[in-house]
């Protein structure tokens, strides 16, 4: 009976810390106090600046230092977004993770121009984002007037097929002609004779059927999913859009 109590005395949690932290080697365990403590590192620093930027308008480099071939219009990126259904926003909303090589790049850039870069932007697949309700990543610093300076790029690049799969949703009269095409295609592979003698009449009204029923499907699709053409969204921080 004595036995079976003792087993069931309470259980002292602080004596059962000590014990896990005793297996803890001690000047290890402030060695890394003290890292968590010390000042932030550059990368830290710059990490903090690409979640929290600070209200500036644009970054100031020094003109002599500027690759030309590095930079580039909001027309170029705007463009390249809406051929390929990308989404070019602020870099705080990315969520996937910066390599350090990315943050090595803007150290360099940093010293070499005597500045403090802010407003990161960064070029993306949608899915790539924290988005709001409503493959290839490419870091960007603003310059200001509608211009940026191309920091780091990574990951894997876009499949060769994503401009011509991306083709009938870039634009509303895209999507149009899209349609019309697919629906003449499928029109031509029902078989001749079904609803009339008459081959001609037959193919028009089969051919009117086929956009109402693929125009309703791809409508109701787009709504249901609250989906937008490219040209509309390159910018949008909703993922709704």
């Amino acid at each position: 009976m004595n036995k079976n109590v003792a087993m069931l005395e309470n259980v002292n949690i602080k004596e059962k810390l000590d014990v896990e932290r005793g297996k803890c080697n001690d000047k290890a365990l402030l060695e890394e106090i003290y890292q968590l403590l010390a000042e932030p590192t550059p990368t830290q620093r710059i990490a903090e600046r690409i979640v929290n930027p600070h209200p500036t308008t644009s970054n100031q480099f020094n003109f002599d230092l500027l690759d030309a071939s590095r930079i580039y219009h909001i027309s170029q990126i705007g463009k390249i977004c809406i051929d390929y259904r990308l989404r070019f926003l602020d870099a705080k909303l990315f969520k996937g993770d910066i390599p350090k090589e990315a943050y090595h790049e803007i150290a360099d850039l940093e010293a070499k121009h005597g500045t403090e870069i802010n407003q990161f932007k960064m070029i993306a697949p949608a899915k790539l984002f924290k988005l709001e309700n409503a493959d290839d990543p490419i870091l960007l610093a603003s310059m200001g007037n509608g211009y940026y300076y191309f920091i780091h790029q990574w990951g894997n690049d876009l499949h060769p097929l994503r401009k011509i799969t991306m083709w009938p949703v870039k634009t509303f009269e895209n999507f149009m002609i899209s349609l019309f095409v697919i629906s003449a295609l499928a029109t031509f592979l029902v078989p001749s004779g079904l609803l009339s003698e008459n081959n001609t009449t037959e193919k028009i009204m089969l051919f009117m059927f086929m956009i109402k029923w693929m125009g309703t499907i791809a409508l109701y699709y787009g709504f249901a999913k609250g989906k937008n053409f490219s040209s509309a969204i390159w910018q949008s921080k909703y993922f709704n859009a």
